[in-house]
């Protein structure tokens, strides 16, 4: 059967970005491609808040994340890290064979700008990567308040993954002189996964290339080069392009504003809604994300048997619990195409599901 996910992504797709994806095909070096890629630099730009060009990488935001590490860490890296996505990019940092320090929290908790400025002080780092909206602990940290930190330091280059923010509230890169902002096709824009989208500062592109080592597929410099000339270095998924571009229409019809305000009430009519079942967030107060909740289970219930009965009865599944939070919490996304009717729908459903769901074994 089909079933619709309210997992932290790849998050629903709608009908008219599908067909989007069904238009003929077309050479990468055409002017038809040029045409389309430079269509949509606009609308990226105003979605990032940004002057910069934001390149298109076929490959998931992790392809993009690793390869940022590659273009311009030639000293050392500080990896802030609340949760599991964050804790990997540590792990990446050491398997690129750079230098790199864990800059811990824990799981839920918000990075702490007061931990970054101490370590950046020691003048041992030129990079700092972040990512603002941890899903796998439904941690958001205050961004602003870290790249004023960051900005302290000029010769550190931030890389912040905002892949399960970017488009649901603003996030101004050049205001907060964020040098590469890094966002996902399979979150908050509602396409498919596939499609990564990063968008460099002009001293990170300039670190790039005083830098060895940092390949071919994700070279800073080639995307600009490309970039340049309306292309990407390598063959693009040109229906994911398609996708995007019907996407950033659907943007422009509702509003950038009228977008961000959607996801947040959408966020907190499912926050008060669980609450209101006896469920508590996991995150620390005031840190929740705006495009997920995470819940802690402190109820103790099943959810395993919660998301079956959600999948076979109402068509639908969350998510129970990511990593060591498997089971002992669960994520519902808000993000995307959703409305106040389809969230709605889903509590409703969550609300029956979860009556005929047993207490997990002790």
């Amino acid at each position: 059967m089909s079933y619709k996910l309210f997992i932290p992504g790849p998050i629903a797709v709608s009908e008219k970005t599908l067909r989007a994806m069904a238009q003929p095909m077309i050479g990468h070096r055409s002017t038809d491609f040029v045409a389309l890629y430079q269509s949509i630099q606009p609308d990226l730009q105003a979605l990032m808040y940004t002057r910069d060009p934001v390149y298109l990488s076929t490959s998931s935001a992790w392809g993009s994340m690793e390869g940022s590490l590659r273009n311009v860490v030639r000293k050392k890296v500080l990896n802030c890290m609340n949760g599991a996505f964050s804790d990997k990019w540590y792990d990446v940092a050491l398997r690129d064979g750079k230098a790199a320090t864990a800059l811990k929290a824990e799981w839920g908790q918000p990075i702490d700008p007061e931990a970054v400025r101490r370590e950046l002080a020691t003048g041992g780092y030129d990079a700092l990567t972040l990512i603002h909206n941890e899903t796998s602990c439904g941690c958001m940290s205050d961004l602003a308040a870290i790249m004023k930190v960051v900005r302290e330091f000029p010769e550190v280059i931030s890389i912040v993954d905002t892949v399960s923010s970017f488009s649901a509230m603003p996030i101004q890169k050049d205001e907060l002189g964020i040098d590469v902002l890094i966002a996902g096709s399979q979150k908050a824009l509602a396409l498919p996964p596939g499609l990564s989208l990063l968008s460099v500062s002009k001293r990170a592109l300039d670190r790039a290339a005083q830098t060895e080592g940092r390949g071919y597929y994700f070279d800073f410099v080639e995307f600009q080069k490309n970039h340049e000339q309306g292309m990407t270095p390598s063959t693009p998924v040109i229906p994911l392009i398609y996708a995007l571009k019907s996407k950033l229409e659907d943007i422009r019809v509702e509003g950038i504003d009228n977008r961000h305000a959607r996801h947040a009430r959408l966020n907190r009519t499912v926050r008060d809604h669980v609450f209101a079942k006896g469920f508590k967030l996991f995150p620390r107060e005031g840190y929740g994300s705006v495009t997920l909740n995470c819940f802690a289970n402190n109820l103790g219930y099943d959810l395993a048997a919660l998301n079956k009965i959600l999948k076979s009865k109402h068509g639908l599944v969350i998510d129970g619990g990511y990593g060591k939070l498997k089971g002992k919490t669960f994520r519902i996304s808000n993000m995307g195409d959703e409305t106040d009717a389809t969230i709605a729908a889903m509590l409703a459903s969550f609300d029956a599901a979860l009556a005929e769901t047993p207490k997990a074994a002790a």
